[in-house]
């Protein structure tokens, strides 16, 4: 089974509620794409050329501050449990992890991970380099992904056009090569029928919107993955910026929403809220579906003030802990046991008497 135990908080530091703005953003994630001039792009690369990727990357990492003592997971090699534990902590995509459709590992599909950065190797481009940030900090984020852009492009000759930028398989990647993206929960927009209106806002000015997991993935919970679409014919800080405009109107939109809520209909917010937690506290099957819906009711009344029996870092790690891959590891099940919405609950009901206990508070 895989160790997490070597990475820093098993890679979730992203998920402490440390940032600024954390009651409304889970976190910020900046990825780049990059490939190696003399390799062949991922859907031509043989085996061969696969490991000749992750020989070279690996050396070079070996030699830089940001990597040099970064673990290796070979996920070609993992069994598939482990491949989802891994996405479920949003370190590897489901590209990479095999989960898609058809459910196929690729060759030499690799992660290096040392602190809050990583790099996917052998997905769609040689290497995605990515950092995660508690919070709303893009700023951060990007100067910790772009030192070890720098580091590795000082020992690595990353595909470049003087006129186009940074070569990748995708042309929408083309360019800086980069994608930004907020996770953000939005449930005041939801409630008030607001939330059409401001993703076709985003649309029409360059963004776009997922779900929990990336592209392909639904929405649940109330959870948004909001990222810019182009990456060519703009600067690495220009990209940044507007993102961080258009993210900073939707935190304002998103505290009106709640406003209005508590205004109009506070006695029906109220009502929600708690009806969530009571079905949390003492449910006695959950799937994760309901659970996402439930863990987005608190988080909505922890943000506004209205329950103190938990905080936002133990709401943040329900996210992930209840997840089928986590929550069989931590039970000692498979995925696909019969009994995992009965664990679910039992795991929910614990930690949130442990997090009220903890804090002191009553219900």
């Amino acid at each position: 089974m895989i160790d997490l135990s070597l990475l820093p908080d098993g890679g979730l530091t992203w998920l402490d509620a440390s940032g600024p703005a954390s009651h409304l953003v889970l976190s910020t994630r900046i990825r780049l794409a990059r490939n190696l001039a003399p390799h062949p792009y991922a859907l031509r690369a043989t085996l061969g050329d696969r490991e000749g990727i992750l020989t070279d990357v690996q050396a070079a990492a070996r030699e830089t501050v940001s990597l040099r003592k970064a673990h290796l997971f070979r996920v070609d090699r993992l069994p598939l449990e482990d491949r989802q534990l891994l996405h479920e902590r949003h370190l590897v995509s489901k590209e990479l992890a095999g989960l898609g459709d058809p459910a196929v590992v690729r060759p030499g599909a690799a992660l290096l991970v040392q602190d809050r950065v990583g790099v996917m190797l052998n997905e769609e481009d040689h290497l995605r380099l990515q950092g995660f940030r508690s919070g709303f900090d893009l700023d951060a984020a990007y100067q910790q992904v772009d030192r070890v852009d720098s580091e590795l492009g000082q020992r690595l000759p990353f595909a470049f056009h003087p006129e186009f930028g940074y070569l990748t398989s995708c042309p929408t990647n083309v360019g800086t090569g980069l994608r930004a993206s907020v996770l953000i929960h939005l449930p005041g927009l939801v409630l008030t029928k607001e939330i059409s209106k401001v993703l076709q806002g985003l649309a029409q000015v360059g963004l776009t919107f997922r779900g929990l997991y990336g592209e392909g993935s639904e929405v649940v919970g109330n959870f948004f993955q909001l990222s810019n679409q182009t990456t060519l014919g703009k600067s690495e800080r220009e990209l940044l910026d507007h993102l961080g405009k258009m993210v900073r109107q939707v935190i304002e939109y998103e505290e009106q929403a709640r406003q209005v809520l508590l205004r109009d209909v506070p006695t029906i917010i109220e009502d929600k809220v708690w009806r969530a937690y009571g079905l949390l506290r003492h449910a006695r099957t959950l799937s994760f579906e309901e659970t996402m819906n439930l863990l987005s009711g608190v988080r909505l009344g922890v943000g506004l003030g209205l329950v103190d029996q938990v905080g936002l870092y133990a709401l943040n790690k329900l996210l992930v802990h209840t997840q089928p891959a986590h929550l069989a590891q931590h039970e000692g099940v498979g995925a696909t046991d019969p009994e995992l919405n009965v664990r679910r609950a039992r795991f929910v009901r614990a930690l949130l008497e442990d997090e009220a206990g903890r804090r002191g508070a009553t219900p």
